[in-house]
């Protein structure tokens, strides 16, 4: 299911928004693409994906091409013909924020939907999917946040001396930050320690790549488990609730 989620996260699709689009819970998402195989869906969802995706079966994953046009496609599809608006209830809900929260929402709203409008290019595409990403995953580092505390000092928007956050980790943080910073506009840093650096970057990524496999197969095993405990051969519609409650039990059993 690897494959589903690389394309996925190309595109730039949520697990909250294609969570939404198949009808099922987030957690019951995630048990899906944990998954070997898409014959292991239920059918209806695994259909329904595959509509969104325009594919006849996995082995066409292979095939797909994402390029703008298609990134167009699977978004007309997911938003299923909901206009972009501010004023669009449906879209943005409001109640319950306060003054200065609905404010910073016009703001990024109005913002995103100016610097779009007005430079279409592949590359300012490219920038907000990765904005996107930025903004689901601020909340799992503390370093996140602090990173935007940095640019917003570093361009002038925000005091140099101030500390919403940790003061002394963010203190920390920004000291390191910006030695970095200065040592790549010096154009003196040495091409050999910054290859190694790039190699421990990606054999980082790569260790990561492959806990969440080694996860992925637990999870696979833990289905296994699942069905032999209560008496299923396969997987299906009819006992999908059923098996990813006892998968849920199971796993708590294991903690």
């Amino acid at each position: 299911m690897s494959k589903i989620s690389n394309i996925l996260s190309e595109i730039g699709v949520s697990k909250v928004r294609l969570a939404k689009y198949l009808g099922v819970s987030r957690q019951m998402l995630y048990n899906y693409l944990a998954l070997a195989n898409l014959e292991d869906w239920p059918s209806e969802k695994a259909t329904r994906l595959m509509q969104l995706l325009e594919i006849k079966d996995e082995c066409d994953l292979d095939k797909i091409d994402v390029n703008g046009e298609y990134i167009i496609k699977i978004d007309t599809k997911l938003n299923e013909g909901v206009k972009v608006a501010l004023s669009d209830s449906s879209l943005i809900d409001l109640k319950g924020f306060n003054r200065k929260e609905i404010e910073v929402l016009s703001n990024l709203i109005s913002l995103l939907k100016d610097k779009l409008r007005d430079d279409r290019t592949r590359d300012t595409y490219n920038t907000y999917v990765y904005l996107y990403h930025y903004l689901q995953s601020i909340g799992s580092s503390k370093e996140l946040k602090y990173l935007l505390c940095f640019v917003s000092k570093l361009l002038g928007f925000t005091e140099p001396n101030e500390y919403l956050y940790n003061q002394e980790q963010q203190f920390n943080f920004e000291g390191i930050c910006f030695s970095a910073y200065a040592l790549y506009n010096s154009g003196k840093a040495s091409r050999s320690k910054i290859n190694d650096s790039h190699e421990r970057f990606v054999q980082e990524i790569e260790r990561k790549h492959e806990e969440k496999l080694s996860k992925t197969e637990e999870l696979y095993a833990i289905k296994d488990q699942a069905l032999r405990e209560l008496g299923y051969e396969t997987f299906n519609d009819d006992n999908a609730r059923e098996v990813f409650e006892k998968i849920a039990e199971i796993q708590s059993r294991l903690a």
